[in-house]
């Protein structure tokens, strides 16, 4: 295994490749944890993204830092981790120590999120915060500078089967005017062949997807498709 990436390292992954899909892991096969990320790799995915939840902060429960350390150990893509967690401080650094490249956590479980994202930096991971979408969007703003990415939630955290918020639209392009091209801009929840080319055009440059591509029978067709979406 070569040596960990610095976050500056990380950072320039995830610029170089956007706008680009991140396949939420959530709906992978984990019985065949390995043969769906070699799947995923032959479909030219740059990054995995891993929602952790802790069945309070959101009422689903998924998986913890083994998954992660797991994952590190068999594949060099970019893990971007996104903590739906209470407690974020207690454990976001374990995650950075688990392999995470990005950490995202939200501003609704840590009102004064500075000091953590300042930890994870120096941990050598990109680190952001997330919003829901009836959160207000004035509680984030003032943290943004301390941000590498910030994640746009499109539908409510935890919370299966919603239908794409439009509101991640309207963030998306203002964030994007505000802070200029140097911030990554993630999106997550309902992105699909029928949105994601919205979410490109208003700033995205990080799309989350889950059943888009995991309910496909064939991941390279389906990674094609949404490409193909999100250059319109």
């Amino acid at each position: 295994m070569s040596e960990p990436r610095s976050r500056a390292q990380t950072i320039e992954t995830l610029r170089g490749a956007r706008p680009t899909i991140l396949p939420s892991l959530l709906l992978c096969d984990f019985a065949n944890l390995e043969r769906e990320v070699r799947l995923l790799e032959e479909a030219g995915v740059d990054c995995l993204h891993l929602d952790v939840m802790d069945g309070h902060f959101v009422p689903n429960l998924t998986y913890g830092m083994p998954i992660v350390d797991a994952l590190r150990k068999i594949t060099q893509l970019t893990l971007d981790v996104h903590l739906m967690i209470s407690d974020p401080s207690k454990y976001a650094e374990q995650f950075a120590d688990a392999g995470a490249n990005s950490i995202t956590f939200h501003i609704e479980a840590l009102s004064e999120p500075k000091p953590l994202l300042e930890k994870l930096k120096a941990r050598g991971v990109a680190a952001g915060l997330a919003i829901n979408p009836s959160t207000d969007f004035n509680r984030l703003l003032p943290f943004v500078p301390d941000c590498d990415l910030v994640l746009i939630m499109s539908v409510e955290a935890g919370f299966g089967g919603q239908a794409f918020n439009p509101i991640a639209l309207q963030r998306l392009s203002e964030l994007r005017s505000s802070f200029g091209p140097e911030l990554l801009l993630e999106v997550d929840g309902g992105v699909n062949e029928k949105t994601v080319g919205q979410c490109t055009v208003n700033g995205a440059d990080l799309l989350v997807v889950g059943s888009a591509l995991f309910r496909q029978a064939d991941y390279c067709q389906a990674m094609t498709r949404l490409r193909r979406e999100m250059q319109t």
